[in-house]
C-alpha cells in the first residue's frame, strides 16, 4: 500500500435510470449490448482473467445478513511513461517506467439509491507481467475491500439521510446498456535518443546560440524536457460491458527564467503536444520556439511595471489567452457533479443555476465533442470513441448563441440530466467524473485579426486612453505576455500586472468580439483535453499591479560561458 500511495502521489504530479434489485443482478449481462467492435478475443490473458474474477465475485460476493452487490466494475490502467529533463545544456534526469493499477468499485442498493459517495471503490497493484493468477488474487482482495467500504458507506449514507425532510427525485447512479469495445493496444513509439539530443540542445541555447548570448548571463535557469505517455485501459462490469482501448501523448517543452533589474521574477515556457510523437514539432520548429522565448524573456526583464493606477476598459485576448480563460472560468462550471445532500441546486459551481439562461454573448456557441479526432490536420488529444465508464461519447452542444443548454455528465444524475452525456473519464488509478474532451468555441460573426485590432484602436480612441493586448497567460488569473496598445497602434510589453474581478460575469457581459482565429491548445493532465477558442475582445477588464514579492538579485555573477 506504501508503493501505491508513492505512485499515486507521483501521478499527481503527472435511456432513463431504472432500479435493479440484488436479486436482478445475475440477468444484467442478458441485455444485448452496444458493439463496437468483435467479441472480445480470448487471446488478451487479462482480459480473460478479469472477466473470470467478475463471473466469481458476482456469483459469491455477499455476506450474511448483508446486501449484495447490484454493481461491480474492474477497471486497470496499464501505463508505460517516458521523461528526460535537461539542464543548461546537459541530461539532468531521465525516467523510464511501467505499471498497472486496478481500481475496483462496487455498488450496493440499487440504481436509485446506493452506496456511492466521495472516495468510492478501493486501489491495487497490477502485476507487471500477465499472470493471471495474480491478477485475479489482487482483484479478489480488493473486490473484499470495496465490497465492505460499500456496506459501510450505504449505512452511514441511509443514516444521514433522515436527518432531511425529503431527497432527491435523482437516482444515485444511471443505468446504460452494455458496451463491448476492444482497440489495439497503443504503445510509445518515440526515438528518445534523438529527443535527448534535442532538450540538451534546447537547454542550452541561451550560451551557445549567438542572437541571444549576449544576455546568456541573465538567464537563471533553462530547462527542457520531453514526456510521453501511453495508456491502456480495461473495464469490465456486472452490466456487461467489456471494454479495452487506450490513448497517447507526448510533450516537449522549454522553460526559462531570470529577474528584472528591480528583482521581480519572470519566466517564459513553452511546449509543442501531440497525439503521437510524429506530432511534435521539428527540430528546426523547437529550435526557433527557444530562441524566441529567450528573447521575449530578455524583453519581458527590461519592460516596465504596468501602471500603480488600476485600469478598466478593453482588452484583447490572443486565441492562446483566450483557451486559458475557458480552461479555467467556463469548463469547470459546465461539468455536472452532485450537490451535497439536503441541497436543492441542481450542480455545485457558478453555473448551477445558469441552466436554459444566458451565460456568454449571443454570438458564441460551445459544442464539447470527444469525436472530434483531427482540427485543421491535427489530432486532438481529447478525442476518444468511448468515455471512462463505458458509455458512448457523444458530442454535446454546451451553449447555443449564449444560452447554457447542457452539462457534460457522467453516470451520476443531475436535475434535468438523467443519464450520461458520454462524459465520464478517469485520470490514472482515480474514479470516473463528468470532464471535458474537445472544447470548442465558436462565433457567428468572427472578425479577422485586422478587423479585430481596428476594433480595438476604435475602442481606444473613443475612450481617450491606451488599451491593453494579452498574447499568454501565466496562469489563470496572470497575464504572462501583456502589451499596452497606444492609440496609434504601437504596442508595448508591459509587467508585473494582475486581472482584477475576471470571472463567469465578464464572460457573459464583456465580450464584445471574436476573431476568426482558431487556437489549439492541448493539455497532456491527468485527463487529456482540447481547447478551441479564437481571439475574444472584451470591453471592460480590470487590470492591476500585482503584488508579487521582488527577491535579491544574486550576490555576484555566474559562471564564465566557455
Amino acid at each position: 500500500m506504501t508503493c501505491l500511495i508513492r505512485l499515486l502521489k507521483s501521478l499527481a504530479s503527472l435511456a432513463r435510470p431504472r432500479s435493479l434489485s440484488a436479486s436482478a443482478l445475475m440477468a444484467t449481462l442478458a441485455v444485448v449490448p452496444v458493439a463496437f467492435a468483435q467479441k472480445p478475443p480470448n487471446t488478451d490473458p487479462l482480459m480473460k482473467a478479469m472477466q473470470a474474477e467478475l463471473q466469481r465475485e458476482k456469483a459469491a460476493l455477499v455476506l450474511p445478513g448483508m446486501q449484495a452487490p447490484y454493481f461491480i466494475e474492474y477497471r486497470m490502467d496499464d501505463f508505460t511513461t517516458y521523461e528526460a529533463v535537461a539542464n543548461y545544456g546537459a541530461l539532468a534526469r531521465e525516467e523510464a517506467g511501467h505499471q498497472r493499477i486496478l481500481h475496483v468499485t462496487v455498488r450496493v442498493g440499487d440504481y436509485a439509491h446506493d452506496s456511492s459517495g466521495r472516495g468510492d471503490g478501493s486501489l491495487a497493484l497490477g502485476p507487471a507481467d500477465n499472470d493471471p493468477t495474480a491478477l485475479r488474487y489482487a482483484l479478489w482482495i480488493a473486490t473484499d475491500t470495496a465490497y465492505k467500504n460499500a456496506l459501510r458507506a450505504y449505512a452511514a449514507k441511509e443514516a444521514a439521510l433522515k436527518q432531511y425532510q425529503s431527497t432527491r427525485p435523482e437516482h444515485d447512479f444511471a443505468e446504460e446498456k452494455p458496451v463491448v469495445h476492444i482497440a489495439p493496444l497503443v504503445a510509445l513509439d518515440l526515438d528518445r535518443n534523438d529527443w535527448k539530443r534535442r532538450i540538451i540542445t534546447a537547454s542550452g541555447l541561451y550560451a551557445t546560440e549567438p542572437s541571444v548570448r549576449s544576455f546568456a548571463t541573465d538567464v537563471q535557469y533553462s530547462t527542457s524536457s520531453i514526456r510521453a505517455v501511453a495508456v491502456n485501459r480495461y473495464l469490465v462490469n456486472t452490466e456487461g460491458t467489456v471494454l479495452r482501448q487506450g490513448y497517447t501523448g507526448y510533450s516537449g517543452a522549454i522553460s526559462v527564467g531570470g529577474q528584472a533589474p528591480d528583482g521581480m521574477r519572470v519566466s517564459r515556457d513553452n511546449e509543442t503536444v501531440g497525439v503521437d510523437a510524429k506530432d511534435l514539432e521539428s527540430w528546426p520548429a523547437f529550435r526557433t520556439r527557444v530562441i524566441d522565448d529567450l528573447k521575449s524573456l530578455e524583453e519581458l526583464r527590461k519592460a516596465p511595471l504596468v501602471s500603480a493606477d488600476d485600469y478598466h476598459g478593453p482588452v484583447l485576448f490572443s486565441g492562446d489567452a483566450a483557451t486559458g480563460l475557458f480552461s479555467h472560468l467556463f469548463m469547470p462550471n459546465v461539468l455536472a457533479t452532485r450537490p451535497a445532500m439536503g441541497t436543492s441546486a441542481r450542480t455545485n459551481g457558478e453555473y448551477a443555476a445558469s441552466y436554459k439562461s444566458r451565460v456568454l454573448p449571443d454570438f458564441l456557441s460551445v459544442t464539447d465533442d470527444p469525436l472530434e479526432a483531427k482540427f485543421a490536420g491535427r489530432s486532438l488529444l481529447g478525442a476518444y470513441t468511448i468515455d471512462d465508464q463505458g458509455v458512448p461519447a457523444q458530442s454535446v452542444n454546451v451553449v447555443v448563441n449564449g444560452v447554457l443548454e447542457n452539462f457534460l455528465t457522467g453516470r451520476e444524475p443531475i436535475r434535468d440530466f438523467p443519464i450520461s452525456n458520454g462524459h465520464g473519464r478517469a485520470a490514472l488509478a482515480q474514479a470516473a467524473h463528468a470532464s471535458s474532451s474537445v472544447m470548442i468555441v465558436k462565433s457567428s460573426q468572427p472578425l479577422t485579426k485586422d478587423a479585430l485590432n481596428k476594433r480595438l484602436l476604435s475602442m481606444a480612441k473613443d475612450q481617450g486612453h491606451d488599451v491593453y493586448y494579452v498574447e499568454t497567460l501565466g496562469g489563470p488569473f496572470v497575464p504572462r505576455l501583456l502589451y499596452l496598445v497606444h492609440q496609434d497602434g504601437t504596442r508595448q510589453l508591459v509587467r508585473g500586472a494582475a486581472f482584477d474581478e475576471l470571472d463567469t460575469r465578464s464572460l457573459r457581459s464583456d465580450i464584445v468580439a471574436a476573431g476568426s482565429d482558431p487556437y489549439v491548445d492541448q493539455t497532456l493532465g491527468p485527463i487529456p483535453t482540447t481547447t478551441i477558442a479564437p481571439s475574444l475582445l472584451f470591453d471592460d477588464v480590470g487590470i492591476k499591479r500585482a503584488t508579487v514579492e521582488q527577491e535579491k538579485l544574486p550576490y555576484y555573477p555566474p559562471p564564465a560561458i566557455q
